[in-house]
């Protein structure tokens, strides 16, 4: 039963939704595609992390966040799939002041490291050290922020910045399911140890995860199509990760086999709970061209739509999500990150 609070959040919603036409323009307002709901009427939380210390290529992924916002407001509500998507409810957190403050600081430091890194330079420890801990502060502001929003009984979309930034939000999960797999969509395997150097870097956030959650029994990778040795043998020696690389599924397609057979063949070996980690240049660069890594290749639109109706036919619990990496400075990025997270929501 309802507790008298819940079940007049539960009116105040109904109203809300009876009052709001999804055919108007979409309004200006700080939410996601201009809805009108807040914290309180709202089943999904969007959780930006503006956050892209890391970055070993191009930054501005930090940026993301308010990109993918300002790109939703001209955002349709109707999906043919799903026409009444928008109605769970959904509420864009305040992107963090402070966060982006922090990052600024400690981008520029990691800028200078990296240079001296590709420079051949001596590496100067106490900034690699500086640059480590800043990051382990924003994976316990993750952890504590996100643990509070699971504790609402929300569900959570975190949008980053780089990909370093959902460690925090995995081990809250963590503390709510004793197991569960995670579906990465991604051109990288990002199981590098610690790469230039960065204990948390973009890189590295799914080795972290095998390391440090014991509770995430499965990773299955798929669109990959630029990895390092290292990280083939971390593969080929951990049993809990599964590679499809984006060549191995294009090379099925071209000897004639459906796409979807590929997914049912990839999907049906997921486990019950599932994370979905969305890296967008797990698309093809045309949809992504911003990003701080763009690798030829990718999939298209339309392939992640379909991928996203078949998961959805599955009847897997998804206990979260993330997209990442969206570019922060072209309008097309976060048009494509904002419908990408709006077709993510489907599956709660």
């Amino acid at each position: 039963m309802f507790s008298i609070q819940e079940d007049n959040m539960k009116n105040n919603k109904e109203e809300i939704i009876q009052n709001f036409d999804p055919n108007g323009v979409g309004l200006n307002n700080g939410n996601f595609i201009g809805l009108p709901f807040d914290y309180d009427t709202s089943d999904i939380i969007l959780f930006p992390v503006p956050w892209d210390v890391t970055v070993s290529y191009r930054a501005g992924t930090n940026q993301g966040p308010k990109n993918i916002l300002e790109a939703s407001y001209q955002l349709d509500l109707f999906l043919e799939n799903d026409p009444y998507n928008w109605k769970k409810g959904i509420y864009f957190s305040p992107i963090p002041e402070e966060i982006l403050s922090l990052n600024q600081q400690y981008r520029s430091l990691a800028e200078q490291h990296i240079e001296r890194l590709e420079n051949g330079d001596d590496v100067i420890i106490k900034d690699v050290n500086k640059i480590n801990l800043a990051c382990q502060t924003l994976n316990k502001w993750v952890y504590d922020e996100t643990k509070k929003i699971l504790e609402d009984g929300k569900k959570i979309i975190l949008i980053g910045g780089d990909h370093s930034t959902p460690l925090g939000y995995l081990k809250s999960l963590a503390e709510k399911y004793s197991d569960f797999g995670i579906l990465q969509i991604d051109a990288h395997c990002d199981l590098r140890n610690s790469y230039e150097g960065f204990m948390y870097s973009h890189a590295s956030i799914f080795y972290n995860a095998l390391q440090e959650i014991p509770n995430v029994k499965h990773i299955t990778q798929i669109g990959i199509r630029d990895f390092c040795e290292e990280e083939n043998n971390f593969i080929k020696n951990d049993n809990r990760v599964f590679l499809h690389t984006d060549y191995s599924i294009r090379k099925k397609l071209f000897e004639g086999i459906s796409l979807d057979k590929i997914f049912d063949e990839i999907l049906d070996k997921l486990p019950n709970h599932i994370y979905i980690s969305f890296d967008i240049d797990g698309l093809n660069p045309s949809l992504c061209p911003n990003t701080g890594t763009p690798v030829p290749g990718g999939f298209h639109f339309n392939e992640i739509i379909f991928l996203i109706e078949k998961l959805k036919g599955k009847n897997k619990n998804i206990v979260g999500c993330d997209l990442c990496e969206v570019g922060g400075n072209a309008e097309w990025d976060g048009n494509v990150g904002a419908r990408i997270i709006y077709q993510l929501m489907r599956l709660f």
